[in-house]
């Protein structure tokens, strides 16, 4: 969905740790008799005041590159990092069916920026994310008191979200934060609850200037040994960061990748072993792994080690994220 508003939002330091008010207190609304409102009447509400006066905010370009915690979880395998306003070709090819519900998606046309954790199976989560944008808090508020499929819950953060037992998802809006979580059994995901922070890896706000889409994995030599296993290359790397960012080219899009170890020596041994493995695999586009790994010559600086994929289509994206989020 296109917005033609181009009404302006500003982002000051107060807002990445803002307090969310949630209680607000009806009063008129509150003596409206809850039967004379239709579960496909309430749905509609819902999207009617989601869609009214929408517009997309403006972010700078530097938001969240001094910051060094993310409003999320510890825990998650995969942590994500989107400009929503350029990205939203790229998000739309996540494996993640919440964000193709329609509420979900009208509330990415009005965020700008968001940031999300996916969580490995064993721990009963699936995913949590904080938005930054322009939302109709109230009024959302005032829908979701009315829909019988969504239910206030107690965050531990003292304040209060929505949750649907319907869909899994769990849902708090301020009026420029959003945030939403999501568990695989019935136990409600709290999505307040990562306000402490997870601490952004060293290297990572610089790596991801100027990509709409970037993130890190939590363990990345498990996830390169099954990898590189996979494609006939048993080799350990001690590899301390994996970072990745997703940019569109054209119609195609390219995935830059960062590769950062514990020292340059091992890092010399790794651009070694990756560079003879490209003279074998290059040209396979039958195969992800060597269309990500091997299709260029990998760059050492220091103690990092770059690469650039081949020309990826968007289900090469989709294999992409199915590799590394294992969702």
């Amino acid at each position: 969905m296109v917005c033609k508003d181009n009404k302006s939002m500003k982002y000051s330091k107060r807002m990445f740790y803002a307090k969310p008010r949630f209680n607000q207190k009806f009063t008129g609304a509150q003596r409206i008799k809850p039967f004379y409102l239709t579960a496909p009447l309430c749905a509609f509400m819902i999207i009617i005041l989601l869609v009214t006066c929408k517009s997309i905010p403006v972010m700078p370009d530097s938001f969240l590159k001094n910051e060094r915690f993310l409003p999320l979880e510890t825990g998650a395998s995969v942590y994500l990092v989107a400009n929503v306003v350029t990205a939203r070709c790229i998000l739309d090819l996540l494996p993640i069916e919440e964000l193709k519900d329609n509420q979900a998606k009208d509330l990415l046309d009005r965020t700008g920026y968001a940031v999300a954790a996916l969580f490995p199976e064993e721990s009963g989560k699936r995913f949590q994310l904080c938005a930054w944008g322009n939302y109709p808090s109230f009024r959302a508020g005032f829908a979701f008191t009315f829909d019988k499929n969504w239910k206030k819950q107690r965050s531990s953060s003292g304040d209060s979200y929505w949750h649907s037992a319907q869909s899994g998802l769990s849902i708090a809006l301020t009026s420029e934060q959003a945030f939403a979580a999501s568990s695989l059994n019935r136990t409600p995901a709290d999505p307040l609850s990562g306000q402490a922070g997870k601490e952004i890896p060293e290297g990572f706000n610089d790596f991801r200037a100027g990509s709409p889409v970037s993130f890190w994995l939590e363990e990345p030599d498990k996830v390169i040994s099954r990898l590189f296993d996979a494609a006939g290359i048993p080799i350990q790397f001690p590899v301390k960061h994996l970072f990745v960012n997703i940019i569109p080219i054209e119609n195609n899009y390219e995935a830059d990748i960062c590769f950062l170890l514990e020292n340059t020596s091992q890092t010399r041994g790794m651009a070694a072993i990756l560079n003879l493995a490209s003279r074998h695999m290059a040209g396979d586009s039958d195969s992800i792994i060597a269309m990500l790994f091997f299709a260029n010559p990998s760059v050492q600086k220091d103690r990092s080690l770059n690469l650039k994929s081949a020309v990826l289509d968007e289900n090469n994206i989709r294999m992409l994220f199915n590799i590394f989020f294992r969702i």
